[in-house]
């Protein structure tokens, strides 16, 4: 399949275990053009000398910031129409932006369109008190890695707060909901999260999961377009029917 230049954004630290496995499943993808950018965030194991040594990676070095001033450094460098991310530690379907892209070329007015997120257990990780759609493991809520987006929603929106250590992707999807951009869930599985015992969000509160700061500023800034904070449509509300549904 070809269509606009797809710019992926791996931010990477202290992941040289995991990242060639990332890079794999996104060059296995049936999209062209596709450019791949790893942002190294001041690692200090050898996820640089993985990246340089990876056949059509773009490698963005910059110091020590968190997750998600790397993101914002690679959406600087990214020349794409359309942006795409994934976590070093995570893979995508062969399939992801087969699924995804279409439906980004067949409705103009679409911003965002996402699927869902299947666990999987590597060796040596545990399961965790996860409430799963079905058998295979799967969830629909956020997460960056699952979605392919059009440029112009970061343009619109802005890109990821960096006061916020682990919360930016909430924190940037309700600014997308705030914002009333277009989004699209469909049931197909468009990312792979791995569990290996060393996730940032193992075991994690809402209270170090940064949720509540989160919620607490997206509460100030509706409060400030009318006094009153407008309820946001719920995440459900974005799927696309279920064929099962008939």
């Amino acid at each position: 399949m070809s269509g606009p230049l797809i710019s992926v954004i791996v931010p990477a630290y202290n992941a040289a275990r995991f990242l060639g496995e990332a890079i794999e499943s996104i060059r296995a993808q049936r999209w062209e053009p596709l450019e791949i950018l790893v942002v190294d965030d001041g690692s200090t194991d050898g996820t640089a000398a993985v990246a340089e040594g990876l056949e059509g990676v773009r490698l963005v070095r910059k110091e020590n910031g968190g997750a998600a001033s790397a993101r914002n450094c690679g959406l600087k460098e990214a020349r794409g129409e359309w942006i795409a991310m994934l976590d070093a530690d995570d893979l995508w379907p062969a399939d992801k932006l087969a699924v995804l892209a279409p439906r980004l070329l067949a409705d103009e007015g679409l911003d965002v369109v996402t699927g869902r997120i299947q666990y999987v257990r590597m060796d040596g990780a545990e399961w965790q008190e996860y409430r799963f759609e079905n058998e295979e493991n799967t969830v629909s809520h956020i997460h960056l890695g699952a979605a392919l987006y059009r440029k112009r929603a970061f343009e619109r929106i802005g890109g990821f707060d960096e006061s916020l250590r682990v919360g930016d992707d909430q924190d940037w999807w309700l600014r997308a909901r705030e914002a009333g951009l277009r989004i699209l869930i469909l049931e197909e599985i468009t990312l792979h999260y791995r569990l290996h015992g060393t996730n940032m969000t193992r075991g994690a509160t809402a209270e170090s999961l940064e949720l509540i700061e989160v919620v607490r500023k997206s509460l100030q800034r509706r409060r400030a377009m009318g006094g009153k904070a407008a309820e946001l449509p719920g995440w459900s509300s974005f799927e696309e029917r279920r064929k099962s549904d008939g």
